[in-house]
């Protein structure tokens, strides 16, 4: 990211915002990314607003179509058989021990949307110097 404030910011995104097993933080860091090349730099923007939409919308299905689901809960029960409630110590022992933090894991799910917000960035990058 652009913006190191933007990476401190985006912390409690994990376990799918404050680990609450809503919207992967993968996801939504993938979308922050994408909107630090394209997003609109004031409120009253809305003409970039709605070119941003475009690339996060894009972003959005192509992590859906990649993972399979958007909520971290969901994306839980894909992985390991089950969600867990992250923020009560016991379930986040028991993510820990079903392999929560191994590579194939929430770490493969942060590689795919890096992966997939990488590509919409270049390809963003790509056609703003081609015009």
């Amino acid at each position: 990211m652009k913006d190191p404030g933007a990476f401190k910011a985006a912390s409690a995104l994990a376990g799918g915002i404050a680990r609450r097993g809503e919207t992967c933080g993968a996801l939504i860091g993938g979308i922050m990314a994408v909107c630090q090349i394209v997003g609109r730099e004031s409120i009253e923007d809305t003409e970039q607003y709605r070119k941003a939409m475009v690339p996060a919308t894009d972003m959005y299905l192509r992590f859906k179509e990649a993972v399979g689901y958007t909520l971290c809960a969901d994306i839980h029960k894909s992985l390991y058989g089950r969600s867990f409630k992250m923020y009560e110590e016991q379930d986040y022992e028991a993510f820990l021990e079903a392999g929560g933090h191994d590579p194939n894991g929430c770490p493969s799910v942060c590689a795919k949307a890096a992966k997939i917000a990488a590509n919409i960035i270049l390809d963003l990058e790509s056609s703003q110097q081609n015009s």
